[in-house]
């Protein structure tokens, strides 16, 4: 390694802060992501682990943009965003301060919701709501082709990045991406009853602990894609009264929880008999993290 690497290894090492729900971070592999950030070819942790350094030593202005970026991560900034990348399923996306950065813990659901999807024959309808920067749409498109997967979110913001996705993934013919709140921009008569499949990944934190999470998760990434309501299951709650009005008969729902949240949301949709199915997937720590429920 080159003594450029090693001193800005170094810094990191002794002053970065890594958060659980980021396990792919780690000082040497953020370096690597910040390295070929500065050399003008972003990517992500994960991306930038494969792939050999590019020279940058005798570049002052590459130089400069690296120990800028480094001190920005110092300071709280996360690497995603610095980066403009982030690796999810597999898939190498854009991410950005307009969205959620997806994360490690949502691969379980968008991996049980592939699942599902090519057990169901011909081409399964597939909704994903508050899709941020689009993460578990995209990974179902990719991962069953003939899938019609669309997608939606309330913020522009989130959806202009969406929409940037299709295209750096070649998949901007695959989702069709909506506006509007929760499942409200599918309401129509050629939709209702036909969904095979919906996905969320909603806000479930807490209001009150909203502004106590990490500086890097609370000063930087959106507070609407967090905060859950008084009880943290406000959107959660709702996404379960109205899903079966759109989904078919045997379709199913699938949504990301917070810990401690699960098993409890679990009882209250097996009471329910819009649903006559409830399963419960649980991270590797044994929590449950993701809940499916099959419409009656």
């Amino acid at each position: 390694m080159s003594e450029l690497f090693e001193r800005m290894l170094a810094r990191l090492a002794d002053g970065l802060q890594v958060l659980p729900d980021k396990p792919e971070e780690t000082p040497e592999s953020a370096l690597r992501a910040l390295w070929h950030t500065a050399a003008g070819r972003p990517c992500s942790a994960v991306a930038a682990t494969r792939r050999p350094l590019p020279p940058i030593e005798a570049t002052p202005a590459a130089v400069t943009a690296l120990e800028r970026l480094v001190q920005r991560r110092l300071l709280g900034e996360p690497l995603a965003y610095l980066t403009g990348r982030q690796s999810f399923m597999g898939l190498e996306m854009l991410s950005a301060p307009g969205a959620l950065i997806p994360r490690v813990e949502s691969e379980l659901l968008a991996g049980a919701a592939i699942e599902l999807l090519q057990r169901m024959p011909g081409a399964p309808l597939a909704v994903d709501v508050c899709t941020g920067s689009g993460n578990v749409a995209y990974a179902m498109a990719w991962g069953v082709p003939r899938a019609r997967v669309l997608a939606a979110d309330l913020s522009k913001e989130a959806l202009a990045l969406a929409e940037e996705n299709g295209r750096l993934l070649g998949m901007d013919d695959r989702v069709e991406l909506r506006q509007g709140d929760l499942l409200q921009p599918f309401d129509e008569p050629a939709l209702k009853g036909r969904i095979d499949l919906i996905t969320c990944i909603p806000p479930y934190i807490l209001s009150a602990k909203v502004a106590g999470m990490a500086p890097e998760i609370a000063r930087h990434e959106p507070r609407e894609a967090f905060d859950g309501g008084p009880l943290g299951v406000t959107i959660l709650m709702r996404l379960v009264e109205e899903a079966p009005w759109v989904l078919r008969a045997g379709g199913w729902l699938g949504v990301e929880v917070g810990k401690g949240q699960g098993p409890a949301l679990a009882r209250r949709i097996a009471r329910d008999g819009a649903f006559d199915e409830v399963h419960e997937l649980c991270d590797a720590e044994g929590a449950v993290r993701a809940l499916l429920a099959r419409r009656a």
